[in-house]
This record gives structure tokens, C-alpha cells and sequence, in this order.
């Protein structure tokens, strides 16, 4: 259900304090979250000396551990206290992102991420929720423009940061340098003598089981999943690889490969993720499915131009056309993500979001590193990554499907409780 009429109330009153807030936790979230990734070739070389699958091993079981947990939290997301379970969330997963750092064996390493995965998922469940009480539908596309922005700025700086920490002392101080911050912002949040409160809009929350059973017989919002586990397949397979495919593949340091994603991710992410909101909002006005027409078009525009970053030997063609993949790939974050809140209830969307991600890491960031890896140990690492572009098409085209379901479903099936 969207709430296409009147403005809430913390619009005006601490919105946007709000939205700073939630937007710099999410930054230390994607920080912890893709460090492994740039530090993955120097973990291969060390003592652990694992194979490429037990890498991409070790980004699946952060994946699968995050989206197991996600329904839990979607369950008390809609509840109150949830600022608690959000600090909670961040101590955890900043403190497994520091433990990571004294694994001796591989087995260990990975255990260390899936625990990363329960802290993750607890903010990812409830922060979209909370931050969709302040806005109405006709801004909350930019509010969500900036709160994703953080995702590509967080992951550029998990590149970057990892990579120098790594070239400098080494993988293992990587892991504590990232975990660290999460640890005071986790400490502080529970200590609050008065937990910031959500401006949440006026009623009772539903069931959790109903919200879910709501959510499955919902067409378009599973369509609109559907289309983001293919999207989340083919982005989860750039975050596992990209460090390691420019190296290998251009023959580029560790340093210099993360540092140049580390400033395409930024620049695109920004401009991607501001510009997809703003663009998504203005066409909102003309179209009730605009953020999925834009969602589906930007996606599928994306795919020949990872093709030719992927199979290119120039490395000047693979920076311009890997640069402009990723702009066309982050328009549609902000976009999807509110047409996920804006299509159930109030009451539902911290169980619309941990539905999502459950779904969405499932069939989409659980498989794609372990099977790109295990292409790249049979093939090579060239091969592996072309099931990306593969995915983008698959994406779009569900979500162009759905944009044009979605014009002819009645109201009733869209707002139903």
C-alpha cells in the first residue's frame, strides 16, 4: 500500500536527521561487507592457501547466513524496540569483521563471515523500514537515493581501504582497521538513554506469517523479486570478482586494481544511485510503474556493455565500458527499493525488505561467487564472469514484465492487507 496522499509529519521534523544517520550506518554495513573481496587474492597466497571456490565459499556463507536471518528480523521489524535490534546488529557484524582478521584455517575465515551475515541482515530488514515512516511516496525516492548511495561509496571504500591496509601491513590488519568503527557505533546506539524513535505511520502491525503469506500471493512483488535475485546474481558476482579478474586478466597490482574500482564504484554509485532517485521521482508523476519501467530499461542497457568490459584485452575499453555498466547498474537501486515499500502496507515492510533479501541472496549473490569461481577453477576467471552480463538480461526483462502487469492489476490486489 502507498501512501500517495499527504506527507508525514517527520518530513518536516528530523527527516532528514534521520536519513543522515541510517545513511552512515549503511556506509560501515558495505565497508565490512567487501573488504573480504579486496583482500581475497592476498588470503589466496597466505598459509590459508585457499582455492578459488573456497573463496567465493567465503562470500556464499556470509550470503547464506544473511538471508536465513533476514525473515527474523522482517518479523520484529515492524515492532517496536527496533533501534536496539539495529545496534545489536551492528556490534555483531563488526566484531565478526574484526574476528576474521585471527582465522588461521579457511574454515575458520568463513565462519567468521557468516556470523558478519546475522549482524547485516538485522539493519538491512529494519533500516529501509524506519527510514520509509519519514517520507511520503512522492519524495521517498530521493530519501532512498541517499540511503543507497552508501552502498557503492561503503563497498568503494571496503576497496580501498582493504587494498592499502592490505599492501601496507596485510590482509589480517584489513579486517581489524574495517571492524573497528562498527564497534563504537554499536556501543554507542545501545547506551542511548533515549533510542531514537521512528515517526512509524498510525496502525497495528501485521502478523509477521500473514505479512509473508500477503507477500507471496502478491504477483507483482514477486515479480519485482524475481527480477532483483537476477540483478543481486549479477552484481554479487562484480563484488566476489572484480579485484581478482583485473588482475588476472590486465595484469594490474592488488592496489591498483581496487584503488581504480574504488573510484569507478564511487563515482558511478553516486551519480547512479542520486540520479536514478531524482529521474525515478519526476516519472512517478506520469507513471504509477516508472520505477520499474526505469529499473528494467537502465538493467538491460547494462548488459553488452559488461559483456565487452568482461572480453575486452584493452584496458582503456574495459574502465570505459565496465565505468558505464555500473552508472546504468546503480540508477535503479534507489527506484526498485522504494516500489518494494510503496506496494505493501505500512505494517509490512520490514517483512517486504527481509522477504526480498531472503529471496534475492538465495537465487542471486548465494550461487554466483561459488559458481564463478568454479568456472574460473575449470576455465578461467574470464570465462566465469560472463554469466554476469547473462544475468542483467534475465533481470530486466522480469522487471519489464512486471512494470507491465503491474498496470493492469486492480488496486485491491495491490493494496489487500
Amino acid at each position: 500500500m502507498s501512501d500517495v496522499s499527504g506527507t508525514h509529519e517527520g518530513e518536516q521534523r528530523g527527516a532528514w536527521g534521520v536519513l543522515g544517520i541510517l545513511t552512515s550506518i549503511n556506509l560501515l554495513n558495505y565497508i565490512d561487507r567487501f573488504v573480504f573481496p579486496a583482500v581475497s587474492e592476498s588470503i589466496k597466497r597466505s598459509t590459508l592457501a585457499p582455492t578459488d571456490t573456497q573463496i567465493g565459499l567465503g562470500s556464499t556463507a556470509f550470503l547464506a547466513v544473511y538471508l536465513l536471518a533476514a525473515p527474523f528480523f522482517g518479523a520484529v521489524g515492524d515492532r517496536a524496540n527496533r533501534m536496539r535490534w539495529v545496534a545489536g546488529g551492528i556490534f555483531l557484524w563488526s566484531a565478526a569483521t574484526a574476528l576474521g582478521g585471527l582465522a588461521r584455517t579457511m574454515p575458520e575465515l568463513i565462519g567468521a563471515r557468516s556470523l558478519v551475515g546475522i549482524g547485516e541482515a538485522a539493519y538491512s530488514a529494519i533500516g529501509p523500514a524506519i527510514l520509509a515512516d519519514y517520507f511520503s511516496e512522492k519524495s521517498r525516492g530521493r530519501a532512498f537515493a541517499i540511503f543507497f548511495a552508501a552502498a557503492p561509496v561503503g563497498a568503494a571504500l571496503g576497496y580501498g581501504i582493504g587494498g592499502f591496509v592490505d599492501a601496507h601491513w596485510g590482509w589480517r590488519e584489513a579486517f581489524y582497521v574495517t571492524g573497528a568503527p562498527g564497534l563504537v557505533v554499536g556501543w554507542f546506539l545501545l547506551h542511548l538513554r533515549a533510542p531514537m524513535k521512528s515517526a512509524m505511520t498510525p496502525g497495528r502491525s501485521a502478523n509477521p506469517f500473514s505479512s509473508y503469506r500477503f507477500l507471496l500471493r502478491n504477483t507483482q512483488y514477486r515479480l519485482t523479486v524475481l527480477g532483483y535475485a537476477a540483478y543481486t546474481f549479477a552484481v554479487g558476482g562484480i563484488a566476489a570478482w572484480m579485484p581478482v579478474f583485473v588482475q588476472r586478466a590486465h595484469g594490474v597490482s592488488s592496489a591498483v586494481a581496487n584503488s581504480q574500482l574504488a573510484i569507478m564504484l564511487v563515482v558511478t554509485g553516486i551519480v547512479g544511485s542520486l540520479g536514478g532517485g531524482w529521474i525515478g521521482d519526476r516519472l512517478l508523476r506520469k507513471n504509477r510503474e516508472a520505477y520499474l519501467w526505469l529499473s528494467a530499461i537502465t538493467t538491460l542497457g547494462a548488459a553488452p556493455l559488461a559483456f565487452i568490459a568482461f572480453t575486452t584485452a584493452n584496458t582503456t575499453v574495459y574502465l570505459v565500458t565496465l565505468f558505464a555498466a555500473e552508472l546504468l547498474i546503480f540508477t535503479c537501486t534507489a527506484p526498485i527499493n522504494s516500489k518494494l515499500i510503496d506496494m505493501v502496507p505500512p505494517g509490512m515492510r520490514a517483512a517486504a525488505m527481509a522477504l526480498c533479501i531472503c529471496t534475492i541472496h538465495l537465487l542471486g549473490d548465494v550461487p554466483s561467487p561459488t559458481l564463478i569461481g568454479w568456472i574460473s577453477d575449470t576455465s578461467s576467471i574470464q570465462q566465469g564472469v560472463l554469466v554476469i552480463p547473462a544475468a542483467a538480461v534475465v533481470s530486466g526483462a522480469i522487471w519489464m514484465l512486471a512494470a507491465w502487469r503491474g498496470g493492469r492489476l486492480s488496486n485491491a490486489q495491490v493494496v489487500e492487507a
